[in-house]
């Protein structure tokens, strides 16, 4: 393998998610504003089955997907962690393998601290 294909991936989706529209929306928007990621798309609600303290819990949650860098993520997740009420949030990040440049420099341009 050559350090290319070893590097990191440039470009991340980020994904977590949370029990109410309006608290996804509220984590986008500040994800947005601190300049975390360019993009958060937050989905219908979905059905969540999971163990939780020994439980099968079933909920309906609001899944946001972030569109970032790899520089982000470390502020992204300390950002989600601390923003979120959930005990233990889901915050799963999957690299982009590929993407339109034009795409991806916007999302560069949109995550550079100014």
């Amino acid at each position: 393998m050559t350090a290319t294909e070893n590097a990191e991936p440039g470009f991340l989706t980020v994904l977590t998610t949370t029990d109410s529209a309006e608290k996804a929306e509220e984590l986008a928007r500040g994800v947005i504003e601190a300049r975390l990621a360019a993009c958060a798309q937050i989905s219908a609600p979905v059905t969540s089955v999971y163990r939780w303290q020994s439980a099968i819990e079933t909920t309906q949650e609001w899944q946001i997907l972030f569109k970032t860098t790899t520089a982000r993520y470390g502020e992204l997740e300390a950002h989600l962690t601390g923003a979120h009420d959930y005990e233990t949030p889901e915050i799963i990040a999957v690299p982009v393998v590929r993407g339109a440049a034009a795409y991806l420099a916007w999302v560069t341009e949109e995550t550079t601290a100014r």
